[in-house]
């Protein structure tokens, strides 16, 4: 029987982050997706979310990566006298068999040193683990779930590392009172009773569960036409998304999508429903923002400094007809003070002058 600390917030039951919801089911049905990056502030659900996910996969585990995880704690060990001597590896699991099948979660991800994060994606992305030490080396099976969240206010990853991850999404604070509301009052509820606020919500848990796990039995089997091939390739064309990596991932979340739904093949609807998803965080500066019909962006800034441009120019058209009148009541207005000087004299100009000659120095006899 399970007691109330074992009990965790049920994912059915989060309320107003829907986006982490679709990401998180997504990479629950295909965790070769290659991880989901959760950016947002504190208090919104992140951690809660990759606990309840948890609870919704078949194995159940959940492993969260400490910050202060050397890369050997991570891997695995390898016992390379025991090598020596009986010529069998002996092998220590890591942190990456313990999540086998489950989730591993990394809070604040963008603190990890790069190399940590360099193969955490690799392993995510394979599926693999493979160790080498001194020449022995050792490989197992690691099909993890990748989390990782981070807030911007305490740094950011690096460009190449952000593009390995397979979804982004970026968490926007509380929209409005309502919302703010329904998850203050869900929270309270379990905080309450947890059992109970669990057993209400345990059908809906349920039916997650059992979608799940018909989408991974079925995802191979879903086929995408060529016609979506060409929309995921226009979508990555426009956003300026650099090399391939956008479209496969984008392919394979909208399969993962059309698997959750039970479709036997890959609809527009389900790329436009994970395009932003797979974009998020490859979008060039260029392109975030379209262009208009004109050829031009619309920014409403371009548009006010047009407006004002007129005024501005009034001033220096008074100046010059100032200097106009100033002109011809003094001839001589011109040359004392010409266009674009201002007040200011003009600069005189003055010829070289000719340079004494110089004696050459002649050295002391010795």
């Amino acid at each position: 029987m399970s007691t109330a600390n074992d009990l965790h917030f049920p994912f059915s039951a989060i309320e107003g982050q829907a986006a982490l919801q679709q990401a998180l089911l997504l990479l629950a049905v295909d965790p070769q997706l290659g991880g989901v990056l959760v950016e947002g502030p504190r208090g919104t659900a992140k951690s809660t979310s990759a606990r309840a996910l948890a609870a919704l996969l078949p194995s159940g585990h959940f492993v969260n990566l400490p910050l202060g995880t050397t890369e050997e704690q991570l891997q695995g060990a390898l016992d390379l006298e025991a090598a020596l001597q009986s010529s069998a590896v002996q092998f220590r699991p890591g942190l990456l068999a313990q999540a086998h099948q489950g989730i591993l979660y990394v809070d604040e991800v963008n603190l990890l040193p790069d190399g940590l994060v360099d193969l955490l994606l690799d392993v995510s992305a394979s599926g693999t683990n493979r160790i080498e030490r001194d020449g022995v080396s050792h490989q197992h099976a690691a099909r993890i779930a990748l989390i990782g969240t981070m807030n911007p206010e305490e740094g950011q990853l690096r460009p190449q590392l952000l593009d390995r991850f397979g979804l982004f999404v970026r968490l926007p604070n509380v929209p409005d009172v309502d919302t703010r509301k329904r998850i203050v009052r869900a929270r309270m509820a379990f905080d309450a009773d947890a059992a109970q606020f669990c057993a209400r919500h345990a059908e809906a848990q349920a039916r997650l569960r059992q979608q799940i796990v018909a989408a991974r039995a079925h995802l191979a089997s879903v086929a995408w036409p060529e016609a979506i091939l060409d929309a995921v390739a226009q979508l990555c064309q426009q956003s300026g998304a650099e090399g391939v990596r956008a479209d496969l991932v984008m392919l394979r979340a909208a399969r993962a999508q059309a698997a959750l739904a039970g479709h036997a093949e890959v609809s527009l609807a389900d790329v436009q429903a994970v395009a932003e998803l797979a974009l998020a965080h490859r979008r060039s500066a260029d392109a975030a923002q379209p262009p208009s019909p004109t050829g031009q962006a619309n920014d409403p800034n371009d548009q006010q400094d047009q407006h004002q441009q007129p005024q501005r120019q009034q001033p220096n058209q008074a100046q010059a007809g100032n200097a106009e009148a100033a002109s011809s009541s003094n001839p001589n207005a011109e040359r004392s003070q010409p266009d674009g000087w201002g007040g200011m004299a003009a600069p005189r100009y003055t010829g070289i002058e000719p340079v004494k000659a110089v004696r050459p120095f002649t050295a002391k006899k010795a």
